[in-house]
């Protein structure tokens, strides 16, 4: 085993990332980065500082017949409550390809099934406002939105169900510490190197349209109450959330397939502190959305004002962001 897998096997041990690498060496991440692709060799003080920090010697660093068979001990994986490297999940090359591949067939899929879920009320929303004028009655507004809302709803839930099954297999990425086959580390690395680009851009285009979402909504209320005449600010609401849709949409498309690579790697979220982080929040979010959900099919069907109780999910997801930013800095603490 050549030195640069060895320094990406020890240091995935330890749960840390190259920036955490880096931290500890001095040094900046594309150096690590280079010594585990080879590209370079780390000078004699790092490898001393190296085998201090991963509790091995040098010899086991510079001697490529040495393997970790030849070790005296099993190196502990910090704060994981794992005890050997024995715990770990190793990924071969032929399933960390699988799974990118899954992630990015499956990826346009949810982003359509979210976008779904979020037009879903556009429908109803704009008859209702119709509703107040003599073009079409109450009763079936009322009846073709809400078959609407719930036939978009079924679409998107299937969709959700049968992307689900097929990233099931590779959903201990999420929760378990993994090792990955000599290559994996560098071929992941380089599809997100050339991907980043698109993410910052996709990402940026998807956060501006959902904040300009707003700006259609606020013009034609302005107009609509100088003239009196209000019936159309619930199909500006439509606007809206057609706005959002395509916002999200371009959102998930990217940030899906970066969170791939970052699983594989062990980094940003899914450092071992941060798959630990993940399990909490999964808990957490498998009650707090089934109530939001609830309070808002109830506040809706109670007043009837469905231009109004859209407001229930931007808030809901802003609050649910906070807790979660919350929870995980309270277990990094």
């Amino acid at each position: 085993m050549i030195l640069a897998d060895k320094i990406i096997n020890e240091r995935k041990k330890l749960g840390w990332s190259q920036e955490d690498l880096a931290d500890k060496l001095d040094v900046s991440r594309q150096s690590v980065s280079k010594w585990e692709s080879a590209q370079s060799t780390p000078d004699l003080g790092r490898i001393l500082k190296m085998a201090e920090l991963f509790g091995v010697s040098t010899d086991y660093l510079l001697k490529d017949e040495m393997d970790e068979n030849d070790l005296p001990g099993t190196a502990i994986v910090e704060d994981t409550g794992a005890s050997s490297a024995s715990s770990l999940k190793f990924v071969s090359m032929e399933e960390a390809s699988a799974y990118l591949d899954a992630v990015e067939s499956t990826t346009p899929k949810i982003a359509i099934g979210v976008s779904l879920c979020i037009l879903s009320p556009v429908l109803l929303i704009t008859l209702a406002g119709l509703s107040e004028t003599p073009l079409i009655s109450e009763a079936i507004a009322v009846v073709a939105g809400i078959s609407a809302l719930l036939i978009l709803v079924a679409i998107g839930v299937f969709i959700f169900i049968m992307t689900n099954r097929r990233l099931e297999p590779y959903e201990y990425l999420e929760d378990v510490a993994i090792d990955t086959a000599y290559g994996v580390d560098g071929m992941v690395r380089e599809k997100k190197s050339r991907f980043e680009k698109k993410h910052s851009l996709f990402t940026a285009i998807g956060v501006v349209m959902c904040i300009l979402s707003c700006i259609p909504l606020i013009a034609v209320g302005v107009i609509a109450s100088m003239a009196g005449n209000e019936s159309i600010i619930p199909a500006m609401v439509g606007v809206l959330l057609i706005l959002v849709a395509v916002g999200v949409n371009f959102i998930i498309r990217v940030n899906n397939i970066m969170e791939s690579y970052n699983k594989l790697l062990q980094e940003g979220e899914y450092t071992l502190r941060g798959k630990r982080a993940n399990k909490v929040t999964k808990k957490i979010a498998g009650i707090y959305w089934p109530i939001v959900l609830g309070g808002y099919l109830a506040w809706s069907f109670i007043t009837m004002k469905w231009e109004m109780t859209w407001i229930v999910w931007p808030v809901a997801a802003v609050l649910f962001g906070a807790v979660c930013g919350i929870t995980k800095s309270f277990m990094r603490d």
